[in-house]
């Protein structure tokens, strides 16, 4: 397969509407309804506690899109029910798939099993669709820049996650709990049979990216009823301590906001979560990725006994997620084993890893995405 062909192709037969056909590779992209059942009280609590924002006047209790959306599964051609699937999670402040589907493409046909392409919280199709549209969000990012000397770096295309971070920078953590709750769900369904796609005790795996990686290793810490007790987890340019991130940027969100989100989750919510002092599973769980010392034994124990099933890859020139971050949470003994850290022979960057610009050479690219991904669909299959 060709990268930056295969994302072309792909990106024109994009749909959420209907099942596309990827006839040259015997795939098929179905699109599927998940109707969230279930949250939690501690959720819906904290979100009536927060305002609306300025450009958004409904509560984010009551975005109907983030609770009933549609997600896309890559699936052989054909299949009516299989027993084998890869969960595919996204980075932060993404509003589009089309720079995923050469991923789950390559992983579906390398490895034959369903890939699923699930949306994190307020994130892709799951907000109104305005908050991606430039003529209605430019308005506000003029004035967010005239509010605040720190957000030069504020765009249309960060203003919708920089505005409602750095208004409530809770949401960060209620809508990486959502998520959870969102997986839990989804994994129970496919597990008991529930999912129309996939048969009792299916194997779910994952592959998770940038923020997508914390949300995955939140879920392992956590994960109730042991539903992933033996998926493997295959971390890519993720697993970073939150503290060794750093996500002010142009495409995810602006410096004004980062900085208020690190100070309130390194400093009020570590030590006191939420304030209802009642810390759970969930809690607990997010809490020990967010810093080296805090819940340092649960965390590397919890590696320690489970590196077989978890692998990573960084990039060295990674600003984002650096390889140290990562390191600093699996525990170094285990790091040695677990995590690679790569180097390619081109300027990249944390969000654009495999750039489809004619500046590099395709072949080059082609090298670099298979390096990731040929390990991944060994690791995963």
């Amino acid at each position: 397969m060709k990268f930056i062909e295969r994302y072309r192709k792909l990106a024109a037969l994009f749909s959420y509407e209907r099942t596309v056909n990827i006839d040259d590779h015997l795939l098929e992209i179905r699109p599927f309804r998940f109707n969230q059942a279930f949250i939690g009280p501690e959720i819906k609590q904290i979100q009536k506690t927060i305002s609306a924002t300025a450009f958004c006047a409904v509560a984010d209790d009551h975005i109907e899109e983030n609770k009933t959306f549609t997600y896309l599964v890559f699936v052989p051609k054909g299949a009516v029910k299989t027993d084998k699937a890869i969960l595919l999670l996204h980075g932060l402040n993404e509003r589009r798939w089309e720079k995923y589907l050469p991923w789950a493409e390559a992983l579906a046909f390398q490895t034959g099993r369903a890939v699923i392409l699930f949306p994190i919280a307020f994130h892709m199709n799951r907000t109104p669709q305005y908050w991606n549209n430039p003529r209605a969000i430019l308005p506000y990012v003029n004035n967010r820049k005239e509010r605040f000397i720190g957000s030069d770096n504020t765009t249309f295309v960060n203003l919708a996650l920089s505005s409602r971070l750095s208004e409530h920078p809770v949401r960060f953590y209620v809508s990486g709990r959502e998520s959870v709750f969102n997986l839990w769900q989804l994994i129970h369904e496919i597990k008991t049979g529930q999912h129309a796609l996939f048969k009792e005790n299916t194997s779910v795996n994952l592959f998770a990216y940038s923020i997508g990686a914390y949300l995955a290793q939140v879920w392992l810490l956590s994960d109730p009823e042991k539903l992933a007790s033996d998926s493997r987890l295959f971390l890519f340019c993720g697993g970073s301590l939150f503290s060794r991130m750093d996500g002010s940027s142009r495409d995810i969100m602006d410096r004004e906001s980062f900085q208020k989100l690190q100070d309130y989750l390194l400093n009020d919510f570590i030590h006191d979560g939420t304030g209802n002092g009642k810390e759970d599973f969930i809690e607990k769980a997010f809490k020990s990725m967010l810093s080296f010392h805090k819940y340092r034994s649960y965390r590397e124990r919890f590696f320690r006994e489970n590196q077989n099933r978890i692998t990573a890859v960084t990039l060295k020139k990674d600003t984002v997620i650096p390889t140290l971050g990562v390191e600093e949470a699996l525990g170094k003994k285990c790091a040695r084993r677990m995590l690679s850290e790569l180097d390619f022979p081109y300027a990249y960057a944390h969000q654009t890893p495999f750039p489809v610009h004619n500046r590099v050479p395709p072949e080059i690219v082609q090298q670099c995405f298979s390096e990731v991904f040929d390990r991944a669909a060994t690791f995963l299959a």
